[in-house]
């Protein structure tokens, strides 16, 4: 016998974001379409203070070119405090994509570009959550000193290459 898990965020209330409208996106070798279903909740009704809906996203995507592979199909299931007619299924889209775009082009953008993260021949899973503790704390170190006007953000790579251990220590001392 076959079971499938169905497409629940919540089990009093099922919905899928399969029907509703969309349309294609191309981009950075790939083709994306998301699609969005939602349902109005309480608080008390799901268990999370502040909860006034939840959001399911499909993500369809295909990947073209040198990447190309099977497409993928992913559903996400997001809860909001956002009263359900406070904003349009288009809205809510891309205040989602917005919040990965931000991660995607701070955090990620300086560990891969200016860090080199992508390039790290480190292979043990020790090492590997070392070294993403101290490009991490790289950053964290840079963006004081960017907030403090000792750096500029195109600074971060030269920056960190000027960075010892002592300096690091000294600068988290301070107040």
């Amino acid at each position: 016998m076959s079971w499938k898990k169905p497409n629940v965020c919540w089990p009093s209330r099922r919905f899928s974001p399969s029907e509703a409208k969309s349309h294609w996106e191309t981009g950075h070798a790939r083709v994306v379409r998301r699609r969005i279903a939602r349902v109005a909740v309480t608080p008390e009704e799901i268990g999370l203070c502040g909860c006034w809906q939840v959001i399911a996203v499909r993500r369809e995507r295909v990947e073209l070119g040198r990447k190309a592979g099977p497409p993928s199909d992913e559903t996400w299931c997001y809860a909001t405090s956002l009263a359900y007619d406070q904003m349009s299924d288009e809205e809510l889209l891309e205040v989602i994509r917005g919040h990965w775009d931000a991660i995607e082009n701070g955090s990620h953008y300086r560990r891969d570009v200016s860090l080199g993260e992508d390039a790290s021949q480190v292979s043990n899973r020790g090492g590997a959550q070392v070294m993403a503790t101290l490009r991490n704390l790289a950053i964290g170190i840079q963006e004081l000193e960017e907030h403090q006007g000792r750096s500029t953000p195109e600074g971060l790579k030269s920056w960190c290459r000027k960075q010892t251990f002592a300096k690091a220590s000294r600068f988290l001392q301070r107040k």
